[in-house]
């Protein structure tokens, strides 16, 4: 199989209602949790900033707000991978095999 060949496989499967289904639930899924994450990192990072009376108040003898909001970073970051491994298994995962397939079967059969 020649590369234009298998370009307009490609191009094919882009323009494809699976692959923009796909794209579609992906996106959904990926750009308003970056955009949380992102208000959230750069919340804390002004906050610890621009607020240090308030993040200094100590909750627990040695630990401030600060260190919470720090460790607070960490855990939403696991959390997020976590969300997006469960919404990748019930929405993308099929449907990106069932795709991947196609391709496959359509450069197989060409070349």
């Amino acid at each position: 199989m020649q590369a234009t060949d298998k370009e307009g496989v490609w191009v094919e499967t882009q323009s494809s209602p699976e692959f923009k289904e796909l794209r579609h639930r992906y996106r959904s899924f990926a750009f308003p949790v970056t955009i949380a994450f992102l208000v959230w990192y750069f919340g804390y990072i002004l906050l610890t900033a621009f607020a240090r009376d308030w993040v200094s108040i100590e909750v627990l003898p040695n630990i401030n707000i600060a260190i919470i909001l720090g460790l607070l970073q960490f855990i939403s970051t696991f959390v997020i991978a976590w969300l997006y491994e469960r919404h990748s298994s019930k929405h993308l995962d099929h449907a990106s095999d069932t795709l991947r397939d196609k391709i496959n079967e359509k450069i197989g059969h060409q070349g």
